[in-house]
């Protein structure tokens, strides 16, 4: 599964053990970060100074090679060359991927999430 900047800010927010609700909404699953993700999360944890649980994501994900000039080309290419589900909350990019049968992961309610696909 790939995550988005916004998925994983959208998870630390809402306090969801990720382990716990992905393997609950589709068993066990190896998480994919682009470096363009990493490096975004990384601008937003030093520009708020606030938590993001970095050393969590880098601890868990493996970091993957994209193609494109922006992060949502990256992860949209990689979605669908893969067969990857990205966690993320971002409207624009959960259309595109629904526009290209890619699924998405999303935080829903508070405490939960949700595999669309």
């Amino acid at each position: 599964m790939l995550v988005d900047a916004c998925g994983w800010v959208a998870v630390v927010d809402a306090r969801i053990n990720i382990d716990l609700e992905l393997e609950s909404q589709i068993g066990p699953v190896e998480l994919k970060v682009t470096e363009a993700v990493v490096e975004e999360l990384s601008r937003l944890a030093e520009r708020e100074s606030r938590p993001l649980l970095l050393e969590l994501l880098h601890d868990r994900a493996e970091v993957v090679s994209g193609e494109g000039e922006h992060t949502d080309d990256e992860l949209l290419n990689l979605a669908t060359t893969n067969g990857w589900p990205v966690l993320t909350v971002d409207r624009a990019l959960k259309a595109r991927l629904h526009g290209d049968n890619a699924s998405v992961i999303e935080v829903h309610g508070h405490k939960t999430l949700r595999l669309i696909e």
